[in-house]
């Protein structure tokens, strides 16, 4: 696309976007620079020539006061967004859910308690909460033992209706990384479950674990045996109720341990919540699973989950797909992870006016398209709003990175970002604050789809060539910051 052209475009997508994004008019209207003043000088050429990336590379900076376009190229390229998706996924939940929205996990029955015995069911009830871990089950249980339970004589049920089910968050991952994990509306320790393993004379204890801070208990519904292979080092096997894995002997070492992604979440917390309840003396039959919340269920006792700005501070800094996915389900209330991706782009074009797409919420799969000059047209409008403000307070910040692209952790300039890294894409999309308040904000995405899509599922966790493409992406963002800072602030 020829340099007017983009331009044209570019005027068109962020002055159409502010008009129309909030209840009332912003207060700059974003606009390009005059002609000729938009594309880089030699000396930014060269920083991307010397990245050897291939693949595309778009970006553009421009002044947050004004919405002046300083500098530009391929700036309308919508390429896969990745992890900058949670900053979209941030703001749609803000507005749809509310600063105040926590998610619940409670403990109901249904039937008559009394005198410590309870005559009818006992029922875990998950709230989608993304960050419920065993420590969190430990403190439900200890108040369940303190509201005075001994006895149930009923089933044990698990109700993980409160979001839809998905085995994995994307179907174009390896079986074995715990960043992929399911999603349900009972979740714990992330959807993840610990293996552990420790060499004993020619063989290994072995052992897979809900693992706490305070307390491991063992887990059934997951499962461990060594294989004599070289590749691949964990291969998966799916059962009705249980995830069979098996591991290469000759990569394990000594010692270790390895969170691996749990297919079948309901299962496994009410495993775990039965062998946290038989401590205390409660037994409880196996988990049955139920997707409806039994009428006229009655709330025992409640964990309520961090208020969500908290939630999203630690999505944002820690980059969670599982807490992305989340939040986002529950703010479109669609009924799977599609027509919840549809919802947030629905959303989006109406908010923001960005003709870019969601196939989830996290950046995980494969279908999510942004372009750089659409992301830095959401971040100028989300400064405007009383909502989208927020942003500013979750974002992860640092210093300005040197010459070379090497991060400093202070500096008299700050950076408030969100960085989102697959095999053969990195971007990175944020603000940089001078001390006197003025403010640019920026967005570099970089994507070698080609080479990307070319790598065998199986070989996607860490695939050839990989690491050091990354590393020349992350040196060349930190380069463009620190001449950005330079010659606009």
């Amino acid at each position: 696309m020829g340099q007017l052209t983009r331009r044209g475009v570019l005027a068109g997508l962020l002055a159409g976007a502010a008009g129309a994004a909030w209840a009332e008019a912003p207060l700059v209207s974003l606009r390009p620079r005059p002609r000729g003043a938009v594309t880089p000088d030699a000396a930014a050429a060269a920083l991307v020539t010397a990245a050897k990336l291939g693949g595309r590379l778009g970006y553009i900076v421009a002044d947050a006061a004004t919405g002046r376009v300083l500098e530009a190229v391929e700036e309308t390229v919508e390429l896969p967004p990745a992890s900058v998706t949670k900053v979209m996924t941030a703001l749609f939940a803000l507005e749809k859910l509310g600063v105040g929205h926590r998610f619940a996990t409670r403990v109901m029955y249904r039937g008559s308690f009394a005198q410590g015995r309870l005559e009818g069911d006992l029922i875990l009830a998950g709230g989608g909460d993304p960050e419920f871990d065993t420590d969190a089950l430990a403190e439900l249980v200890a108040a369940l033992a303190a509201a005075g339970l001994r006895e149930v004589t009923g089933q044990f049920l698990v109700y993980t209706g409160a979001l839809p089910e998905r085995e994995r968050i994307a179907s174009d991952q390896p079986d074995y990384v715990g960043y992929n994990p399911s999603v349900s509306g009972m979740m714990l320790n992330f959807n993840r479950v610990n293996f552990v393993w420790k060499q004993a004379g020619a063989g290994y204890d072995m052992a897979m674990t809900a693992e706490g801070a305070r307390v491991a208990p063992p887990v059934r519904m997951a499962t461990m045996t060594l294989a004599e292979r070289d590749l691949p080092v964990f291969a998966y096997k799916a059962a009705a109720a249980a995830d069979h894995w098996s591991v290469a002997r000759g990569a394990l070492g000594k010692a270790g341990g390895r969170w691996l992604p749990v297919r079948h979440p309901g299962i496994y917390a009410g495993e775990v919540f039965a062998w946290l309840a038989a401590a205390q003396g409660i037994a409880l039959g196996p988990p049955q699973l139920r997707r409806d919340l039994p009428a006229g269920a009655v709330v025992l006792v409640q964990r309520e989950g961090a208020p969500l700005p908290e939630l999203l501070r630690r999505m944002l800094k820690f980059s969670t797909n599982l807490t992305a996915e989340a939040v986002g389900l529950a703010a479109s209330a669609a009924t799977s992870q599609e027509a919840s991706g549809a919802a947030m782009t629905a959303w989006a074009r109406a908010r923001f006016g960005v003709s870019g797409r969601f196939g989830d919420h996290s950046g995980l799969g494969p279908m999510t398209r942004l372009s750089a000059a659409e992301m830095v047209s959401v971040l100028i409008q989300a400064r405007q709003d009383p909502t989208g403000v927020q942003l500013l307070g979750l974002l992860r910040e640092a210093g300005v990175p040197d010459a070379t692209g090497k991060p400093q952790s202070k500096a008299a300039l700050r950076v408030q970002a969100k960085s989102g890294t697959m095999n053969f894409v990195s971007n990175l999309a944020g603000y940089v604050t001078a001390a006197n308040g003025k403010t640019l904000v920026f967005a570099i995405f970089a994507a070698d789809v080609a080479r990307r899509e070319a790598v065998p599922v199986a070989q996607r966790d860490q695939p050839k060539g990989n690491k050091a493409w990354v590393g020349r992406a992350h040196r060349l963002q930190g380069q463009l910051l620190h001449r950005w800072a330079g010659l606009y602030l």
